[in-house]
């Protein structure tokens, strides 16, 4: 009598085991790109100068916080993207000096964070059909959860950077 109980707890446990192999993954959606988190209005929080020929031959100081001169508390940047999440438009906003184009157009190099830790760069365009590259950009640190961006600017003369500006930023909303 007991052999027979352990042979049907057995069977229905069994049973009770395939029934139990539905594996409900959900509905498919897209992966979160960089474009939704770029997507959106930006206020600077540090905007820092840093002379690359001076850091690469070791002579201080070779860096200079530009943040409270020129306006530059003023600087907002906003990057727009369509409803399917691709760019389109870039603006900066505020009373200051142009480090690069004020207005355009842009893209990133990837859509997707690097494996390789290589930075994504976020190219900048004067035309809707992104063919008259004005500036690029390095996006050093993805916004994330906690809403915060940071890219720089690098100025080069014949393949050499001389002179760098680091911009980190805060997202409005």
């Amino acid at each position: 009598m007991r052999c027979k109980s352990i042979y049907w707890l057995a069977v229905i446990m069994c049973l009770f085991a395939i029934g139990c192999d539905s594996i409900d993954d959900g509905s498919y959606v897209d992966p979160i790109t960089i474009y939704e988190k770029v997507n959106g209005d930006w206020g600077l929080t540090n905007l820092k100068m840093v002379d690359e020929a001076a850091k690469a031959n070791a002579i201080e100081p070779n860096e200079e916080n530009l943040s409270t001169y020129f306006n530059y508390e003023d600087f907002k940047i906003r990057f727009s993207v369509d409803e399917k999440n691709q760019p389109t438009s870039y603006e900066v906003m505020g009373n200051v000096p142009p480090l690069f184009a004020p207005k355009g157009y842009w893209k990133l190099s990837s859509d997707f964070q690097q494996t390789n830790a290589s930075a994504v760069r976020i190219y900048l365009y004067s035309d809707a059909q992104k063919t008259q590259k004005t500036d690029e950009l390095r996006l050093t640190s993805v916004p994330g959860s906690n809403d915060e961006m940071e890219f720089q600017l690098v100025h080069s003369s014949n393949g050499t950077p001389f002179v760098s500006y680091v911009f980190k930023l805060n997202a409005i909303n």
